[in-house]
């Protein structure tokens, strides 16, 4: 990708105004000042110097945990998400905004961006975050009424959600919050257990068809509605 192309998808304005970054001699490509035309390959680390000095570019990741993968603060024996990823240079310096327990898989965000993770996280904030869940037994007749409602977990009642019925063992769960365990808790409130649970959209960022392990960048109009959505 040329770097004026690269530079505009990351918010540093029009590919004329990152071509004029690059005549002003602010732009440098792994520590080599960057020339008009120059290209950028997904490992290159592109900085801009500005009045407060080099400013590095901050990256955006849809990343598949997959199952068996800790989040964050791995017990001895355990993986966490940086030393699974830690094999891809793209994306040295990220972290993980969230978590999914061990037996959960799916859509995590990987970021340099530490201005998201309160807007991202705080539930005041109420980002839509999509799941994809199995259950044990047959969901009750009630079953979408009562979880959308809200259900008392533990002296705690869960913000209203929304519900789809995917089959007689299966539903997708739109929440506003992120409670530990709390579909977990939520489904065995109603005497029922979940059997797999798979997060596949964060505000408009959708896991699609991405492989576990495998991650993409969030570019072009996508990250602009995410960052858009986040206030950003």
């Amino acid at each position: 990708m040329r770097i004026n192309k690269y530079l505009a998808l990351k918010k540093y304005g029009t590919r004329r105004e990152a071509d004029e970054l690059i005549e002003q001699h602010k732009v440098f490509i792994n520590g080599r000042l960057a020339m008009l035309g120059d290209k950028v390959e997904a490992d290159d680390e592109v900085e801009v110097k500005n009045s407060g000095g080099a400013k590095k570019i901050r990256h955006y990741f849809a990343y598949h945990k997959p199952k068996g993968i800790i989040t964050h603060s791995p017990q001895e024996g355990e993986t966490d998400i940086k030393a699974e990823t830690a094999k891809y240079k793209e994306l040295d310096g990220t972290f993980p905004i969230g978590r999914l327990d061990k037996e959960s898989y799916g859509l995590i965000i990987l970021t340099n961006d530490g201005r998201i993770t309160d807007r991202l996280l705080n539930p005041d904030y109420e980002h839509e975050k999509e799941y994809a869940v199995k259950t044990k037994d047959a969901l009750q007749e009630n079953f979408a009424k009562r979880m959308e409602a809200g259900i008392d977990i533990e002296g705690y009642k869960t913000k209203p959600s929304k519900i789809q019925i995917l089959g007689d063992r299966s539903f997708a769960i739109t929440l506003t919050e992120g409670k530990k365990h709390q579909i977990r808790r939520m489904v065995s409130a109603l005497r029922n257990e979940v059997s797999d649970l798979k997060r596949i959209k964060i505000m408009n960022v959708e896991l699609g068809k991405l492989p576990a392990g495998a991650y993409r960048a969030i570019l072009g109009e996508e990250l602009e509605i995410f960052l858009k959505g986040l206030g950003i």
